[in-house]
């Protein structure tokens, strides 16, 4: 039987960074954070635009606030990252399917910087790491160029516009149509933005391509390619390669464990890119892994006719992958299940606006889970998300696309496709290729072509373009209908991705046995942390109530699936490679199961259930729905764990001993009445106790993930599990019905933050009982104050239904929960106290550290 099997290589990313001076020189390549002081104005609402779905967009023409002389000093002072849609008003006329939140409109940043005088014969670039949406820049009130996708980075040349030695204003215009997105995309200068300043001959922006072709135990060879490009007159150019070890926080560890000399010199045309390659060899070398992800550097210098014009460090990783039919994802030769989630790009309560902190927080909480995988989607992610993923061990199938040519809301990308594809994947392989975290590059996520005759060949043409860009990886796309396994579109990428679909698993690999298979979106199971309804029942579409759905993880809409029905397809077909659950974390916008967005509908292909489906949101539409985010995610908007996230535990980590019992206990008005306890454990047989009686020993069955206690009648008092593992006592857990609520814990997930203006500590606030047990129904108002050096920029509290501000210093709790997010400011340390203050609860308070960098 013939397998495809990919053999592939492991990378790190391309970090510009500045190298040492050079006796007097100035540095040969500066990287400049560029986020601070900028002037920000959003132009006037405009009800009627907004109704008709239509931005107005206008080009670079005849823009008098792009002009140097025009007077923003009235305007709003910002840094960036900047989402001005989270800022609100919810407003509940707007669209639940991206949030309620006001995120369309055009606005402008400007800033105003001065260049040193030395920076004469420079050459100075704008990066910006992502702008939503269809950007155009000015410099000196000339236009020097912009890009569209909202998602994608790119760069334009200031050079021939700027003033060394004098005053320069860079002005950025947005517009960020309405319908042009199925989820809350968020609006603005949303990533960071850097300046670059190298010499006329100088490594090409993303311009190291490192590749490790043979990999043993003794030995890896590595391959250095080196794009140079010179932007000044004919000369001859050297390329030199050293590499180095890297420790946890990305810092050399010792001497170059291997190196080489330039080789002859090169003829470098002005005006032209030139490629050098060099091989170097590693012995013994450290192999990344998600258990130990070590990496390494290699630092390339360029000379021009002996003098050094250009060093850069491309942090990467030696490693092999490959995925193969019969055995799955291979890391290093070793089979590694994918135990996967999917994740939106926003941050919950602090929206789109990129955050370091907030990103790790969240793959803190995802590791501790057993995820080993991220699915970006459905876009290119923010660079710091992959440099996090390489250092902490995450794998990453990195998504281009949601949309094709065919549109799935009025202005969304389809009005791009046609002239930015190319640009846009191409963007997203060059700038990620070197990451050893990424292991496939997703060309698109349920795309319309699916049902078109020759849409296969749009899928084709995508493959081609990642492969002619990075020949290592594979390619792969993430379908929903059935049909896409059997009509062109599964030959058209390396891995086959299905969503929703474990029970065509089976029939896909008998189809095409020499196809890797993998789950490439799966469950949508909808849950709100601590709500539960009765009767429970194992009708997926049961469980829903005043806007929320319970949390006995039974629920799930019309195309998707609880979670064990996915375990079951996977344990039934053990060469799938994994699976990517659909989601790791709430996000803002879709809150399927309340959702009027009529984009639903391409889920169904059976004609009857999508006119069902048609007529449900049809009367959604009719009345007023109070869902803001979704309901998809094993943890909540706020970062609170839901009770599913112990069911992915227990599967994923089946050597921790864990038990987790469901629901809580505090049913006064259910008493006598049947209501039903379930246990998520990574045993195989648990007993049951209530009030120190038990109510069954009950073992795991074939293909159950679950133990359930269907019969047990109410009574308060303390609910205990006793979880076995091969007949030995392994875990337990212990729900008790709690007291009133009577005061307030806080609890901070780091006391010590970097005063640098950016870190963030996320403070939990508990509500409890008068021994400190939480009490899971309770919904108090809490008030945030905080005195020090730093700022309460955001609250929450995961329920998909509040409409307050995530601005807002108070916020009622939700089943027990709220969170305040604390930021520190740059350059200023010192102690934080933060208060929580509950009307008849008292108050209690946290002390943090703001530590100087």
């Amino acid at each position: 039987m013939f397998r495809r099997l990919f053999p592939l290589v492991a990378f790190g990313f391309l970090a510009l960074a500045g190298a040492t001076a050079h006796a007097a020189e100035a540095p040969v390549r500066e990287r400049i954070a560029f986020n601070a002081d900028w002037r920000f104005h959003k132009e006037a609402f405009r009800e009627a635009e907004f109704l008709k779905g239509d931005a107005g967009r206008s080009g670079p023409s005849d823009q008098p606030i792009a002009q140097p002389g025009f007077d923003d000093s009235a305007w709003r002072k910002l840094a960036v990252p900047h989402d001005w849609g989270i800022e609100g008003p919810f407003r509940q006329e707007y669209p639940n399917d991206t949030g309620k939140l006001p995120w369309w409109g055009t606005a402008w940043y400007r800033k105003h910087f001065t260049l040193p005088a030395t920076d004469a014969g420079r050459r100075v670039y704008l990066d910006i790491d992502g702008a939503m949406s269809n950007a155009q820049v000015w410099v000196n009130g000339r236009h020097v160029g912009g890009w569209p996708y909202g998602y994608a980075s790119w760069r334009v040349d200031l050079t021939p516009h700027v003033k060394p030695g004098g005053a320069n204003v860079v002005a950025v215009r947005l517009d960020n149509p309405p319908a042009s997105s199925r989820w809350y995309p968020g609006g603005g200068i949303y990533r960071n933005v850097w300046l670059v300043k190298t010499a006329p001959v100088h490594v090409a922006q993303y311009g190291t391509f490192v590749t490790t072709p043979l990999v043993t135990k003794e030995s890896a060879t590595v391959n250095v390619e080196v794009t140079v490009d010179n932007r000044g007159t004919d000369t001859e150019v050297q390329v030199a390669n050293e590499i180095y070890a890297l420790d946890g926080a990305g810092k050399r560890t010792g001497p170059a464990v291997a190196s080489k000399a330039p080789a002859s010199p090169w003829k470098a045309p002005a005006g032209h890119q030139v490629q050098l390659t060099q091989a170097l060899a590693v012995a013994n070398p450290r192999l990344w892994s998600t258990a130990a992800p070590q990496r390494y550097v290699a630092v390339t210098t360029v000379t021009d006719k002996g003098r050094v014009v250009d060093v850069v460090e491309t942090p990467f990783g030696i490693r092999t992958i490959a995925f193969d039919a019969e055995r799955g994802f291979l890391l290093n030769g070793t089979r590694l299940t994918i135990n996967g989630v999917c994740q939106h790009h926003d941050l919950g309560a602090l929206g789109a606006a990129i955050n370091v902190r907030a990103l790790e927080r969240q793959l803190e909480i995802l590791r501790e889970m057993g995820v080993n995988a991220i699915r970006t989607s459905h876009n290119p992610p923010a660079p710091e998300l992959l440099d996090l993923a390489d250092r902490m061990g995450f794998v990453v199938v990195a998504e281009a696309f949601d949309i094709w040519g065919l549109k799935k809301t009025p202005n969304d990308y389809h009005l791009h496709f046609a002239e930015w594809h190319e640009k846009d994947l191409r963007a997203m392989i060059r700038r990620d290729r070197n990451h050893p975290s990424v292991i496939a590059w997703s060309i698109g996520n349920e795309i319309v072509e699916q049902g078109a005759r020759e849409g296969w060949k749009v899928a084709a043409r995508l493959s081609e373009i990642a492969r002619g860009e990075d020949s290592t990886r594979p390619t792969t796309a993430a379908y929903n209908h059935v049909g896409s396994g059997y009509n062109g579109f599964q030959n058209a990428v390396d891995v086959f991705g299905y969503n929703y679909k474990p029970h065509e698993y089976a029939k896909f690999h008998e189809h095409a046995p020499h196809i890797p298979l993998l789950g490439s979106e799966t469950a949508s199971t909808v849950s709100s942390r601590g709500k539960y309804f009765f009767p429970v029942s194992d009708d997926q579409s049961k469980g829903q109530a005043n806007f929320h759905v319970s949390s006995y993880d039974l629920s799930a809409p019309p195309w998707a699936s609880p979670p064990d029905k996915e375990f079951r397809g996977q344990d039934d077909n053990p060469l799938v490679a994994g699976e990517f659950v659909w989601t790791g974390f709430d996000y803002l916008g879709e809150p399927t199961p309340y959702n009027s967005d009529s984009t639903n509908l391409l889920n169904f292909t059976d004609p009857a259930q999508r006119q069902r489906m048609a007529q449900q949101l049809d009367s959604l539409k009719k009345i007023a729905v109070p869902s803001r985010s979704s309901y998809f995610g094993i943890v909540d908007l706020a970062g609170f764990k839901k009770d599913r996230f112990y069911l992915y535990q227990a599967r994923w980590r089946p050597e921790l001993p864990m038990a987790h019992l469901l629901p809580h206990w505090n049913w006064p008005e259910r008493v006598g009445q049947v209501t039903p306890v379930h246990l998520y454990t990574s045993g195989d047989e648990a007993e049951l106790f209530l009030n120190g009686q038990s109510l069954g020993r009950k073992k795991r069955g074939p293909r159950e993930y679950r133990l359930r206690w269907d019969d047990v009648v109410y009574q308060p008092g303390t609910l205990q599990a006793v979880a076995y593992k091969d007949g030995k006592r392994w875990a337990e857990d212990t729900v008790h019905t709690t007291g009133k609520a009577a005061k307030l814990l806080l609890s901070a997930d780091r006391q010590a933050i970097r005063a640098d203006g950016d870190d963030l500590s996320f403070v939990t606030v508990t509500i409890a009982d008068r021994d400190g047990r939480p009490v899971p129904r309770s919904g108090n108002r809490v008030k945030f104050t905080l005195s020090g050096p730093g700022d309460i920029i955001a609250t929450d509290n995961g329920d998909p239904t509040s409409f307050e501000s995530f601005q807002s210093r108070e916020r009622n709790a939700f089943n027990g929960l709220a969170l305040a997010i604390v930021r520190t400011r740059a350059g200023q340390p010192g102690k934080l106290v933060l208060t929580a203050t509950a009307d008849g609860l008292g108050s209690t308070k946290v002390t943090l550290e703001s530590k100087a960098p």
